[in-house]
């Protein structure tokens, strides 16, 4: 900087110093030229690399693709053999048809996206897989229909085998033979529901039309047995009996008895009471337990193979039995009819015998059926059952009558034995259960309209005029019919049943043998309570019955009233003179005169009272009560026996008279020595002797 010359070098240094940074510059320009290009290069070759591994990802996702809808509807040529031609009667055939209508199920429901339906190819496969289905399903049901047409003629002719047996005829062999069919119906209820539809009704109807034969020809079967047609020996039943007197047992309580081999409840008409009558009726309450045990295997294994081979039931729960009632009477009277999803229950009230069925309990109302811990039967399989079974309750309940009007008392034989099967069969869960719980309805109606008519019949009962009373027929009969009842209904779980008919049966015998002893001409009413009444108290003492215990002490306290009644009435005043006497003396005492005064009244004065008494030997006494003996004799029956009681009874009235008429002449005539000619050790010898005389 010294010099012009040296800042001249500088200025130049300078200028080629920018220089070569502008070279410099420019290079570094033309280097970052080249390496755009190959930036841009780098970038489109990355692109590519891109789209490619894209290309060969979608390749090989379609044949992915390709291969599973290859896969999905491919069918093996062996079982498109087998749908077309495979044999629907060979175990084996059956089962190659079955894994081919599996796999034909499988590719025709294949997961296939919507857009490659479109595509012609699998269009055509579908037609073919289609085709395939509409011929299979042909044939199959062809064949099955026919199957059940044999099926059901066939076993219709075995029918002869079981006509003389008291067995109904199972079905295992069609069912076993009908098994293997089993996921060839499943395939077809998803395939083609229609006719599977149709064909479960060729099914029903063929074996509904087997079935009501069937059950016919069992029932009247049944009918002919307890009858004395059938044969017996099979029950074990020839000889049996039932404990309790059998001299009347089974009678209705009234005297109406009439010989005959048939028993007709509406027109009281009965069979005479005998051992061989006890033998019947043992032997009904063994066929009905017979007939109901044969139905329960029966329509259990029909139920549980309609349920697996038609794949009828789907859920099981706990539920109750489905019924419905349209109407309770105030006859007690009830009209049925199916209905789903309504709760049966069987209800008894205070206005026995009414029964009702309703949906919630009220107040009062106890649950005759238990309806916890039930299946549910859904409603394909209840209409499946109804159309294999569709007269099952109509003939049941003909049999019901039928035996009703053969025995009244068969009513209770039947309530007891339907009830243990109601409650057994809704334990499996069966559709037996509603039928035999609308059995059961009309069983206990019989049974109510049983007790209504012994009622009436012991309403109605007139006792013959012309001889004396004594115990009532229908006071007798009442034992008999308490001892059976009580042997048919022990243990049973309806016995509250028969408690309600015993309070109604006693209170009309009660009733009535009040209405009868106050019209008899020939006989005291007090003597007609008393025997009647001593014979009920003893009846209900032996049968420890406890509803009837307050019946009980009602009889016995009528018995005891009336037997002092008529002791006092029939017994009188024997020393009516003497006893005339006395109460004059008590007429003048209650007046004011003292009892030491007693003797100085000219009307009852020591000389009259003698005179009195002279008339009262022991002689006159005893003749008296000998008289009185035979009056106690025309008026009692032997069959009740009190002769001795009612004169136990009046010798301890006579003497409670004698001590009275004693003390009071002693109070009132003291020192005179005045006694009666007799003594009580006098008494107690004259009614000792009159008793042991008669």
């Amino acid at each position: 900087m010294g010099s012009e010359d040296q800042v001249l070098n500088l200025m130049r240094l300078l200028d080629d110093g920018i220089q070569q940074a502008e070279n410099i510059e420019s290079k570094l320009d033309s280097y970052d030229r080249i390496l755009q290009s190959v930036k841009d290069q780098m970038e489109v070759m990355k692109d590519k690399d891109t789209l490619l591994s894209v290309r060969n990802d979608n390749h090989q996702k379609m044949l992915e693709e390709i291969e599973s809808l290859v896969n999905q509807l491919d069918l093996d040529d062996k079982y498109v053999k087998s749908l077309i031609e495979g044999d629907l009667s060979t175990p084996n055939g059956i089962l190659d048809c079955t894994a081919a209508a599996q796999q034909l199920q499988r590719c025709r429901h294949a997961s296939i996206h919507d857009a490659l339906l479109k595509l012609a190819a699998v269009e055509e496969q579908m037609k073919k897989f289609n085709k395939l289905k509409q011929d299979f399903s042909r044939r199959l049901i062809h064949h099955l229909n026919n199957l059940f047409i044999h099926q059901g003629n066939e076993l219709g002719e075995t029918l002869s085998r079981h006509s003389s047996e008291l067995k109904l005829p199972q079905h295992h062999s069609s069912h076993r033979d009908l098994t293997p069919y089993t996921e060839l119906m499943a395939w077809l209820k998803q395939a083609d529901h229609n006719s599977f539809k149709e064909l479960a009704k060729v099914y029903a109807t063929n074996l509904s039309k087997l079935y009501s034969k069937e059950i016919q020809e069992f029932l009247e079967c049944a009918r002919q047995t307890i009858m004395g047609k059938g044969d017996k020996a099979k029950l074990n039943v020839s000889g049996a009996k039932l404990s309790g007197s059998s001299a009347s047992i089974g009678s209705p309580l009234d005297s109406k008895k009439r010989a005959g081999s048939v028993h007709s409840v509406d027109s009281m008409s009965v069979i005479q009471g005998s051992d061989a009558d006890m033998t019947m009726r043992y032997l009904f309450d063994q066929v009905f337990d017979k007939v109901l045990s044969e139905f329960e295997p029966v329509c259990l294994a029909e139920q549980d193979f309609c349920c697996k081979f038609f794949h009828l039931l789907s859920d099981v729960q706990p539920s109750a039995l489905q019924e419905v009632v349209d109407e309770a009477e105030d006859t007690g009277d009830i009209w049925m009819k199916q209905k789903p999803k309504i709760t049966i229950q069987l209800v008894d009230d205070d206005s026995y015998p009414r029964e009702y069925i309703v949906e919630n309990l009220g107040e009062g109302l106890t649950s005759r059926i238990p309806t916890s811990q039930l299946r549910q039967i859904n409603e394909e399989l209840r209409t499946m059952m109804l159309a294999l079974f569709p007269s099952l309750e109509e003939d049941l309940g003909n049999f019901i009558t039928f035996a009703d009007k053969m025995d009244g008392f068969n009513s209770m034989y039947m309530l007891v034995r339907m009830s243990q099967h109601v409650t057994n069969t809704q334990d499996a869960g069966s559709f037996l259960s509603v039928t035999f719980a609308s059995s059961l309805v009309k069983v206990k109606r019989n049974f109510d309209k049983f007790v209504l008519l012994q009622i009436k019949a012991i309403e109605e009962n007139k006792v013959s005029k012309k001889a004396k009373c004594g115990v009532i027929s229908f006071v007798n009969n009442f034992e008999d019919f308490a001892n059976q009842a009580e042997s048919i209904f022990r243990g049973s779980e309806r016995h509250a049943d028969l408690d309600k008919a015993y309070q109604r049966l006693v209170k009309a015998i009660f009733d009535n043998i009040c209405r009868i002893s106050g019209d008899h001409p020939k006989t005291p009413r007090e003597v007609i309570m008393m025997e009647n009444f001593h014979h009920m108290n003893s009846i209900l003492s032996g049968l420890k019955i406890p509803c009837l215990e307050a019946d009980r002490k009602e009889a016995k306290q009528q018995y005891q009233e009336n037997l002092n009644a008529y002791t006092k009435d029939r017994l009188g005043r024997p020393l009516e003179k003497l006893h005339t006497f006395v109460e004059g003396i008590k007429a003048k005492m209650n007046q004011g005169v003292k009892a030491e005064e007693i003797g100085f009244q000219l009307a009852f004065s020591k000389q009259e009272l003698r005179k009195v008494i002279k008339e009262y030997t022991g002689k006159e006494v005893k003749k008296s009560l000998d008289h009185l003996y035979k009056k106690v004799e025309k008026h009692l029956s032997e069959d009740e026996n009190l002769y001795q009681v009612v004169w136990v009874a009046m010798q301890n009235e006579f003497i409670k008279q004698y001590n009275t008429y004693v003390e009071l002449i002693n109070k009132c005539y003291p020192d005179s020595n005045i006694t009666l000619e007799f003594s009580i050790d006098d008494v107690l010898q004259f009614f000792s002797n009159i008793g042991q005389s008669h």
